[in-house]
């Protein structure tokens, strides 16, 4: 499941996006178009939905399986494209162990197999692609980023985005080969000669708070709840304002 983090009430908060009740409602029927693997452990499943009605960056889906006895599980997975209109959208899974619906993705999912999906869902964590962005996420976390970050490059939008993405070594690395220069990974277990190895800390994150383009960034933080709060607490540290910083956690 998903958690959204939400900031305390006495903060306002900035550009919150309205989402379609209705089109959050009505379940689907997708079809899988196609499985593309991205490292050991995840893989992305790229989903025909007909009846797909649009979505931001950032937003996410509820999906569902349903067995033959009628048993049910549902899953909150956030959006990894660009918003289209090809009809199509791409999910992101790493195999958690045990997990229902990320072992039958990696397990017994094939081209051509249907399951429902409902959404998009959730207008809190969108980026509408009209302001500066900075990214900062750690393994799958960095799904609904790097959606942000190619609606940006297939828009053409001028506004910056920065992302910090996290993994245990260069094999964990989600998306490796479509990093470019608005990316710095950081490795925490293992990585290439001459980088370090290490926790994300404040000499990689403050100076781009401190550096931030005019009118400032838009953080968004998507990871593990340790990583979360981890990452929200160097943000705060080095001046971004707390009503500017989007968190959306796993736990």
């Amino acid at each position: 499941m998903t958690e959204i983090f939400t900031p305390p009430t006495r903060f306002a908060v900035p550009g919150r996006i309205a989402v379609s009740e209705q089109a959050a409602s009505v379940w689907q029927t997708a079809t899988i178009a196609a499985i593309r693997r991205e490292t050991a452990r995840a893989a992305t499943f790229r989903l025909a939905v007909p009846g797909w009605p649009g979505h931001l960056p950032g937003q996410h889906l509820l999906l569902r399986l349903t067995a033959p006895d009628g048993y049910a599980a549902q899953r909150h997975y956030s959006i990894a494209s660009a918003p289209d209109d090809s009809g199509h959208v791409e999910l992101t899974l790493d195999h958690v162990e045990g997990g229902e619906v990320s072992g039958w993705f990696h397990t017994v999912a094939r081209p051509g197999d249907t399951v429902e999906v409902r959404g998009p869902v959730s207008g809190f964590f969108a980026w509408p692609g009209d302001r500066p962005a900075l990214l900062i996420g750690a393994g799958s976390g960095v799904v609904p980023l790097m959606s942000m970050v190619r609606y940006r490059r297939a828009r053409g939008l001028a506004p910056r985005v920065r992302l910090l993405v996290s993994a245990r070594s260069p094999e964990d690395l989600i998306y490796a080969r479509e990093y470019g220069p608005e990316t710095t990974p950081v490795f925490t277990r293992r990585a290439p000669a001459g980088m370090p190895v290490g926790r994300l800390h404040a000499g990689q994150v403050a100076p781009l708070v401190e550096k931030a383009p005019p009118g400032g960034w838009e953080a968004y933080v998507c990871g593990s709840n340790a990583f979360a709060e981890h990452a929200s607490r160097l943000l705060v540290a080095a001046g971004q304002p707390v009503d500017r910083i989007r968190i959306e956690r796993f736990g």
